[in-house]
């Protein structure tokens, strides 16, 4: 459970994720994430910044501390990628701490009538007194598929968003009063013109882009010819699980997807 509007502890020890305008604090980008002190922070802290418990790690407390300003010197802060280094449960609370941040800072007023915003005491909810319009962090859910052919290829794509060279499996957000399952044979169908079936879920990750959560599909390819959609995917191929192209790391789920088939092709 998250805890808001903690009061100012500068001797407890904890993890601390120090978001301001969307990114983290890491002054030492090449250090693994420390238990210390609020005291210990190398920033200038007045005691108005609101403060959050977001959950443990090692049986330490994880704390948000949000920044309204973000001091120099910028090259100390880093998007929650940064973090993905450090371990599944480090992003994990960097990617929260970016979410939780962006909700308070984007709920200090009312979108149904204008007027002010207040936390509720017992949960993470913005409250408007004078219309009773309640408000909670939003989650965009986002559908990763890892389609596989009868000659046991892998599609990937590569967007106008990656380098050349650089390939993923397809991805694409959930519309309104879609299921996952339909929104992934959409997403294939529109950026690739391939049909897909027998979908099997392969996991999840929060990602912080910035209210994402990426779910994984594996899928079979049914029936199509390779078309890419215009002006979002610039090359589509088939590959061989044993010939891979430049793909992400196994922090990614993608990545771990992919893996995970590369090491079932191995096994056969």
């Amino acid at each position: 459970m998250i805890r808001h509007s903690l009061p100012h502890n500068k001797t407890g020890l904890g993890y601390w994720y120090v978001v301001s305008q969307g990114k983290l604090f890491l002054p030492n980008d090449s250090e693994l994430p420390r238990p210390q002190t609020l005291q210990q922070l190398e920033l200038a802290l007045d005691g108005t910044e609101m403060l959050c418990q977001i959950g443990e790690v090692d049986q330490l407390p994880c704390y948000l501390l949000q920044y309204q300003d973000r001091p120099e010197p910028e090259d100390h802060w880093h998007s929650a990628r940064q973090f993905l280094m450090y371990g599944e449960q480090h992003f994990e609370h960097a990617a929260r701490a970016c979410q939780v941040a962006l909700f308070l800072q984007t709920h200090k007023f009312c979108g149904q009538c204008g007027s002010s915003m207040h936390l509720v005491n017992w949960e993470l909810a913005a409250l408007c007194h004078k219309c009773g319009h309640r408000c909670y962090p939003r989650i965009n859910p986002c559908v990763l598929i890892a389609v596989v052919n009868s000659q046991n290829q892998l599609l990937l794509a590569r967007s106008a968003r990656h380098k050349t060279g650089f390939f993923s499996i397809l991805a694409g957000f959930v519309e309104s009063a879609e299921t996952l399952e339909q929104a992934a044979v959409r997403e294939v169908a529109e950026e690739v013109g391939v049909v897909i079936t027998n979908l099997r879920y392969a996991g999840s990750q929060p990602w912080p882009f910035p209210h994402s959560l990426m779910t994984a599909f594996i899928a079979d390819y049914q029936s199509g010819e390779l078309r890419c959609q215009p002006e979002e995917i610039e090359e589509a191929h088939w590959f061989d699980l044993d010939k891979l192209p430049d793909v992400p790391g196994e922090v990614t789920l993608s990545g771990r997807i992919i893996q995970q088939l590369v090491k079932a092709n191995d096994r056969k």
